[in-house]
């Protein structure tokens, strides 16, 4: 018994933690764009707006994708866009490790389901203005269509310090 009540004093400190700091609203803008069929098209760009009114705070920026176990690379091969209006803040190619022969696939999976966020900015980065920010990430493998995609999308994420 003593040992029981040993353990638990012990368990309390770190329960009373893990709610407070838990618990904290993660500053996070995630959308998701579903890929029509699970078939990436060249020409279907998954895109949407992030609205930007902290301009102090730094950011990191990630691509996230969910895609099948039956993809058939360890990479994808994206071209990805964010501007506001009249300003392009992000205009790259990027080569996406999403699996290695070593580990197997990134990410976090559920059966044959997996979701990888890759950080594409190398350092936490500052929006010059407040205001909306489209972006756009297209495929640019050489399938087209891309099979077994399911979703790309971009996570701006407000960095704690």
């Amino acid at each position: 018994m003593r040992n029981k009540l040993h353990n638990n004093f012990f368990l309390m400190p770190v329960a009373c933690c893990l709610m407070i700091f838990g618990c904290r609203q993660l500053e996070v803008f995630e959308k998701n764009t579903t890929i029509p069929n699970y078939n990436w098209q060249s020409n279907f760009t998954a895109s949407g707006v992030v609205s930007i009114l902290d301009t102090a705070s730094a950011y990191n920026l990630y691509v996230v994708l969910r895609h099948t176990d039956a993809y058939k690379y360890n990479n994808i091969w994206v071209q990805i866009n964010v501007s506001s209006q009249g300003d392009t803040l992000v205009n790259q190619k990027l080569d996406l490790s999403l699996a290695s022969d070593a580990t197997g696939w990134e990410g976090v999976g559920m059966n044959d389901i997996w979701e990888v966020r890759k950080l594409i900015t190398v350092v936490p980065f500052k929006f010059k203005k407040k205001g909306e920010y489209k972006y756009n990430i297209a495929q640019i493998m050489r399938d087209n269509p891309l099979p077994n995609v399911m979703s790309a999308g971009i996570r701006v994420e407000k960095v704690k310090f």
